[in-house]
């Protein structure tokens, strides 16, 4: 049985408390919320705290708000489950309540929470093994070691996102608001997440998610999230694809947006999509050539489970099937 390594666990109450307490630790402090995925990653020595700063009992930011001028507000601490559950997520945003509740299992969703999904660590076959495995194949680039094993002469490393709900964010345009010493500031979604599998966030030491937020879509738009995974009741994404479209009365595309997940180290936007959507009555044809686009974007390494080609070929059907869903709506 993998155990914990010792720490001492401090909550906090307030925004500012955790702040503080993360300033007042340094780098030897880390701060969870649900505890899904830091606690695990602690079991197999990937991480190591001396303290760890519980976000948990700060009741300000549990919440779910939306208003049409404002639109969707996020406390990083709603749950998933709450997330999932959100009538007003479900109406406005179907595809990020889909996601979420594609995450994991209904107890650890009832755990986990939008902050720490948005926040998951990068992962890798590699990487994600218990300390015994690591050293016995010499460690990797992202912990203890200084190679990458998937690519021996990459210079950084390429762990992937396998984030649920990071893809569907960025496809909305959310912006990722964080606490710290210099005060909140706001980040775009596809300006929070780095092309590094260490260097995964425009995070600065110090700082946590204190919200996301989402501006109100437009009349007429629809959005969808695909997932790819080895086991259907559990597994983390080895591919996601969100796909967000705003149509006319008449079925015709005005804007579209889609954005492909764990097949890099950041949710990538699929270019083009201005040409090939927009002004289109989401066809056959235009749906086929944005399926290309998805494909062509979207490199998969050996860094998680099933096969390189089965990935990639699986980028087009599940970029397709994304497509489809939302133009089955009209």
């Amino acid at each position: 049985m993998l155990r914990l390594p010792p720490f001492t666990y401090e909550p906090a109450r307030t925004r500012d408390e955790a702040v503080s307490l993360l300033a007042r630790h340094g780098a030897a402090a880390l701060p969870v919320s649900g505890g899904t995925d830091l606690y695990a990653n602690m079991k197999q020595r990937l991480f190591a705290p001396q303290v760890v700063v519980g976000l948990r009992p700060i009741q300000e930011l549990h919440f779910i708000r939306y208003d049409d001028t404002g639109g969707l507000t996020l406390g990083a601490l709603a749950t998933l489950s709450d997330v999932a559950e959100s009538e007003v997520v479900n109406a406005r945003y179907p595809a990020l309540a889909h996601a979420a509740r594609q995450i994991s299992t209904p107890q650890l969703r009832n755990m986990g929470t939008i902050g720490g999904n948005v926040c998951v660590d990068t992962r890798c076959n590699w990487y994600n093994q218990n300390y015994d495995w690591r050293k016995a194949v010499g460690f990797c680039m992202k912990k203890d070691g200084d190679i990458c094993r998937v690519a021996p002469s990459s210079p950084k490393c390429v762990a992937v996102n396998s984030s649920d709900t990071a893809p569907v964010l960025q496809a909305f345009g959310a912006l990722i608001h964080l606490a710290g010493p210099a005060g909140e500031r706001a980040v775009p979604v596809d300006k929070f997440y780095l092309n590094d599998g260490i260097q995964a966030w425009a995070k600065q030491p110090g700082e946590i998610v204190s919200k996301i937020t989402i501006p109100p879509p437009p009349p007429g738009t629809r959005s969808s999230y695909r997932k790819l995974r080895m086991r259907n009741s559990f597994d983390f994404p080895i591919l996601g694809v969100a796909a967000v479209v705003q149509l006319d009365d008449g079925g015709t595309c005005g804007a579209a947006r889609m954005v492909v997940n764990s097949v890099a180290s950041k949710p990538l936007d699929v270019p083009g999509l201005d040409h090939i959507l927009v002004g289109s009555r989401l066809g056959s044809e235009a749906l086929e050539a944005a399926a290309d686009a998805a494909f062509a974007i979207g490199k998969p390494l050996d860094n998680t489970s099933a096969t390189i080609p089965y990935r990639k070929r699986m980028l087009r059907v599940f970029a397709r099937r994304a497509l489809e869903d939302v133009a089955a709506v009209v």
